[in-house]
């Protein structure tokens, strides 16, 4: 079963084709997602491909982000990297499914070991990053750490534009062709600003000139469709700044910076 981009323009077109429109059978559920989280299968033409749906039906209300539009801002989030060119999160779309309408994201079955992990306070490895500190349950020290890893910088600078409210060790993936994605992006594009991340080791650190140049160029008008227009406006607000200001912004001091639970 295939479960990665294709390559060139006509796999991707192919791709997107049966996220869209192929036949939705569900496998099974992720029984830790907070909101309805169900992997699927889909087929087309002889093709297969496993996918992440989540039905707006199966969102669960949130007290700061208007109910029924968690899938919306998943695509939002795709079409963000995309518009970037930086590959970022894996293809997602809108579409119907047997539980109504909602956002279908390839599932990535190969995955490398983790970017973003705990690790023992005296074993961190070389060129990674501490974030903060913590103990197991007989006390022994361990660090929130991550890669000093460039696609982690960038990623850092995604978060920071889209404003990703969780972004969990979990929600970072690796593939062994050393590409790197962020999923899981529901609470997203909020106007306020509710940054929570566990990159938090890029704090401060210059924008790579490319990033900037990317964002420069960004039209945050591909995501009309997708979020309000204050949301849209907030959006290229944030770009506006972490051009300006040209360095990644640090953890803030008035709540909470790191998601819980981190990984």
């Amino acid at each position: 079963m295939s479960t990665t981009p294709l390559d060139g323009d006509g796999g991707r077109a192919e791709l997107g084709r049966l996220l869209r429109d192929a036949e939705m059978e569900i496998e099974g559920r992720l029984i830790e997602a907070s909101n309805t989280t169900l992997r699927v299968i889909l087929s087309s033409g002889g093709r297969t491909v496993r996918a992440v749906y989540k039905p707006v039906r199966g969102e669960r209300p949130l007290w700061d982000f208007p109910h029924g539009t968690l899938a919306a801002r998943e695509v939002a989030a795709y079409a963000v990297s995309d518009a970037l060119g930086w590959d970022l999160v894996p293809y997602t779309v809108m579409r119907d499914g047997p539980l109504g309408p909602g956002s279908c994201q390839l599932w990535l079955d190969d995955v490398s070991e983790p970017p973003v992990d705990f690790v023992p306070a005296d074993e961190l490895p070389q060129g990674w990053l501490p974030i903060a500190a913590a103990e197991d349950e007989d006390g022994r020290p361990y660090l929130l750490a991550h890669a000093d890893d460039p696609r982690l910088a960038r990623l850092a600078a995604f978060d920071t534009v889209i404003n990703n409210a969780d972004r969990k060790g979990g929600h970072v993936l690796a593939t062994p062709d050393e590409r790197v994605y962020g999923v899981d992006h529901g609470v997203c594009f909020h106007t306020d600003d509710k940054l929570r991340t566990v990159l938090w080791g890029f704090a401060g650190r210059a924008v790579a000139p490319e990033i900037a140049t990317a964002l420069r160029n960004f039209d945050p008008g591909v995501l009309d469709s997708l979020l309000a227009p204050a949301e849209v406006d907030a959006l290229g607000t944030r770009i506006k700044h972490l051009v300006t200001d040209g360095r990644l912004p640090k953890p803030p001091e008035d709540r909470h910076a790191i998601p819980w639970p981190p990984i």
